[in-house]
Formats: structure tokens, C-alpha cells, sequence
């Protein structure tokens, strides 16, 4: 951390709003004007909307990820949390990677935290569950998959097979819906490379306690997406929840029950909890309090935008309406929220967040889709393959830095011509196990010798000892 007299801008998260803010920032910002400070926990923004893919195998891990340090080069990027904020002194505490913490004086706030995945108290969830809200949850669902098609090839116990083959997603909005489609397209994929595996012996469930799934893209479209789910053997129960999972034991409020080693939770998401030691004004679901211009109400030096916070739909015609958590929203509050800090900072008047919804769109698995697209006052609807290239156009084109782009568009040409990979890299979850499997027992005969060693020195001695006290 560098010390300056410059003012400080605190930039609380590195995601969506704060990378986009922090650019916007910088790039309108007078040179020496300001010190701009990124405190995130991870050194990378993660864009989400390609998780599944991800999941999937269609895009490579690492370009879903943007370093925020190659990015923000003139920032000062932190790796570690904003514990508290003290806004009577304006010092934040910062606790790092290592070390012990610190606290950090600013002088403008952006609070740009983003979610958290939203729980219940199920029991055996926190044991068994599986989220989608980072690259390596995404990482780790691929490896765990294709890790349980070859547990099922190389067993004969009918009961481990069942339960390695049962796949249970809970959540039917985008996250979910998305997530069980692509998986579902690889395990199908993958089927063809395992002689005791077919796509009929696998057994996946969609949960969600919703009328429908997919509410994002309209009724009629959500009917759809539900509609070819179920021709693909995906088994659907809405207007029900999970009851519990205790080793991997899944019960559903409906009465259905069945074992599984895939428990993967979408089931929404809610503020990060930590904004109640921020000392900001915070709505009734927990998210920061801001008026249109995403200024903190009360607090003329700090604003908040993103999932974090509940910023006026001044485009709705409901009253009170708020803009809804999703990243349409995030990256284009994210620019005025820029535009507005530099405007506070010199006194200026500042604007009014405003926009339209353009639609939605989500991938369902390779070349099959939805999208809803809102040109003025017409919706325009589109499902199956033409939808699925939309998904990818809008969000191939969203993805920040044209580095990423290009990579991310580069693996979608390469998927055309090459056959996916199904291998599974399951010992990333220990990858030190099998060395210390290695050295365990070398060390320990290592440490018994020595044992042996030093404990007949200590024998040696005392005999010595007494033999010289009878002959004296």
C-alpha cells in the first residue's frame, strides 16, 4: 500500500461495478487528481454470465477472469477484505491475505461488494452443496462431474452408480437453468467415451419453489425452456424446495428423495452481509440505501451500485421500482457511477441513473437458447439455435478488455472444429495429496528412526552412567 496526499477514492470490490467504475474513474480523472484504491479479495474480476460455459468446458477458465492489476494499471489494486468502515474518521479496516490488518483513509467511497449466494438452513447444504458464483466453483463442478461418470464406468456396485449418476440443481433462474443445461450437454458429450455409461443411466433434477423457471426471459419463453428440459430427460419439480441433503440424502418438500455425490445450489443471491459494518444506510433485504444518482442517501462522499445495492428503476412504471441484480444493469450504472464521483469531487451537478431494459438472453447447452430482446415497445422472442447465437454475440461482446474477447471467441471458433474435452482433473482439489501420500511414510520412518536413534543414545548413557557409579 502506498501512501499519498492526494484525495482517495475506495473502491470496495473488484467485480462488475467496481472494475467498471474504477476505469471510468480513471480514465476521466485529471492526472495526480486522485488516488484510486481497489480492495477486493481476489485479484481478478470474474464474469459470471459465462460460469456455465465455463462448467461445460466451452471456455477456458482463464478467460473468463480479468486481472485486475493488468487492467487498472494506474489504480492501487489490494488483495484482501474491507472488514469495517469507520465514517466518522472515513478509515476503512482492511485485513490481508497475510498479515496482520490495517486501516485505510479515504476520502470518496464506492461501495461495490456484489452478492453473495443466498442460503437457507438445510441441513447438509453447507456440506454438500455445490455454488456457481465463482470460476473455480465452475472449475470444480467440471472436474466433479466428469469425475462421477468415472466412478459409475469402473464399478460394479449398483448403488455407488445411482448415486454418482444423479446430478440435483436447485434454482431455476438463469444460474440454474443455464448451469444444468450445459452440464447436462457435456455428461451426454461425455457418455460416448465411457463403454458402461449411457445418457439413460443419468438422472437429472431441476428444483426450484417458482411456478416456472427462467422468469428473466417472460412466461412464454420460460415455458419453453422448461419444455425442452423435460424432452432431454432433465426431470423438473417447481412449486417445491429442498427439505435436506445429510450425506448427500436429498429430500424435497413434494415427497421425492433420492441420493446424490452433485448437489449444485442457484438458489438467487442477497447483499454481502458484511455492508452492516459499513455504517451506511441499508434498505430492508440488506442492500445499501442510494438515490438515482447511486449516491449513498446522507452521505455526500460515497455511492453504491451493483447487486449491492437498491438503486431507482427510473424507468419502471412501478412505484417504488428498483433495478433488478443482473449485469445488464451492473456495467451501465457502473459508467455513471464513475461519471458522478468525479462530478461530487469537483463540485459539479451529477446525473441520474436511467435505463431501459434491452432484454435477456441464456444458453441452454451448445446451439440451443432463449432470448427476449426489447427494441423500443416491441419484445422480440427467439428460442432454439438463433437464440443461442444472440447469447453469445451479446455476452462475447459484453466480456470486458478486447483481450478476453478475443480469447473467449477464440475458444467458441476452436469448439466448432474440435471435439470437446471430457477429461476430468479431479485431483485439483488435493493437488499436494498424492505427494504427501509419497513423503507421509518416508517422514514418519524418518522421524521413528531418529526416535529410535535418540532414545538409544539415551539408554547407552544411563548405562554408562551406572556402571561408572558401581565401579566408583
Amino acid at each position: 500500500m502506498s501512501t499519498t496526499e492526494r484525495p482517495r477514492i475506495l473502491v470496495v470490490g473488484g467485480g462488475y461495478v467496481g472494475l467498471y467504475a474504477a476505469r471510468r474513474i480513471l480514465k476521466k480523472m485529471r492526472y495526480g487528481e486522485a488516488t484510486v484504491t481497489v480492495v477486493d479479495p481476489r485479484s481478478y474480476m470474474t464474469y459470471q454470465p459465462f460460469l456455465p460455459e465455463t462448467a461445460a468446458g466451452s471456455i477456458s477458465p482463464r478467460h473468463v477472469v480479468v486481472p485486475l492489476r493488468r487492467v487498472l494499471p494506474k489504480a492501487e489494486v489490494l488483495t484482501g477484505r474491507v472488514t469495517t468502515i469507520d465514517q466518522d474518521r472515513k478509515v476503512a479496516s482492511v485485513a490481508p491475505l497475510v498479515g496482520e490488518p490495517y486501516e485505510l483513509p479515504f476520502d470518496y467511497l464506492v461501495v461495490a461488494m456484489g452478492a453473495v449466494s443466498r442460503t437457507f438452513p438445510i441441513p447438509g447444504l453447507a456440506e454438500n452443496g455445490i455454488g456457481m458464483k465463482g470460476v473455480e466453483e465452475a472449475i470444480g463442478l467440471r472436474n466433479h462431474v466428469l469425475e462421477q461418470l468415472d466412478k459409475a464406468d469402473s464399478t460394479t456396485d449398483e448403488e455407488v452408480r445411482r448415486r454418482a449418476l444423479t446430478f440435483v440443481f436447485v434454482g431455476g433462474g438463469f444460474a440454474g437453468a443455464e448451469t444444468i443445461g450445459e452440464v447436462e450437454d457435456m455428461a451426454r458429450d461425455a457418455a460416448k467415451y465411457y463403454p458402461n455409461v449411457r445418457r439413460e443411466d443419468m438422472r437429472f433434477v431441476l428444483v426450484d419453489a417458482a411456478p416456472g423457471i427462467l422468469p428473466e426471459v417472460g412466461p412464454k419463453l420460460g415455458a419453453y425452456g422448461l419444455e425442452h428440459l423435460k424432452q432431454r430427460g432433465i426431470e423438473v419439480y417447481l412449486n417445491t424446495s429442498m427439505d435436506s441433503c445429510v450425506d448427500g440424502h436429498v429430500v424435497l418438500k413434494n415427497g421425492f428423495e433420492a441420493d446424490s455425490n452433485t448437489i449444485v445450489w442457484t438458489a438467487g443471491v442477497k447483499p454481502n452481509p458484511v455492508l452492516s459494518e459499513f455504517g451506511l444506510p441499508l434498505g430492508p433485504k440488506g442492500h445499501v440505501d442510494v438515490d438515482a444518482t447511486m449516491q449513498v442517501k446522507g452521505v455526500g462522499y460515497a455511492w453504491a451500485a451493483g447487486d449491492n445495492a437498491q438503486v431507482p428503476d427510473l424507468a419502471s412504471d412501478k412505484d417504488p421500482a428498483f433495478c433488478p441484480p443482473n449485469a445488464q444493469h451492473a456495467l451501465r450504472q457502473a459508467k455513471v457511477l464513475g461519471d458522478n464521483v468525479i462530478s461530487g469531487m469537483r463540485g459539479f451537478p451529477q446525473s441520474d441513473y436511467k435505463h431501459a431494459n434491452k432484454g435477456a438472453v441464456a444458453g441452454l447447452g451448445l446451439h440451443k437458447g432463449v432470448a427476449m430482446i426489447v427494441l423500443g415497445k416491441t419484445k422480440i422472442k427467439l428460442k432454439g439455435r438463433l437464440a443461442w447465437y444472440m447469447h453469445r454475440a451479446y455476452h462475447g461482446m459484453a466480456v470486458p478488455t478486447w483481450n478476453r474477447k478475443i480469447r473467449v471467441f477464440a475458444d467458441w471458433t476452436l469448439g466448432m472444429f474440435l471435439k470437446r474435452e471430457v477429461v476430468s482433473l479431479g485431483a485439483m482439489e488435493r493437488p499436494r495429496g498424492e505427494f504427501y501420500e509419497a513423503a507421509a511414510p518416508v517422514t514418519a520412518a524418518a522421524q521413528a528412526k531418529a526416535k529410535a536413534a535418540k532414545e538409544s543414545e539415551g539408554s547407552e548413557g544411563k548405562a554408562k552412567a551406572e556402571a561408572g557409579a558401581k565401579a566408583s
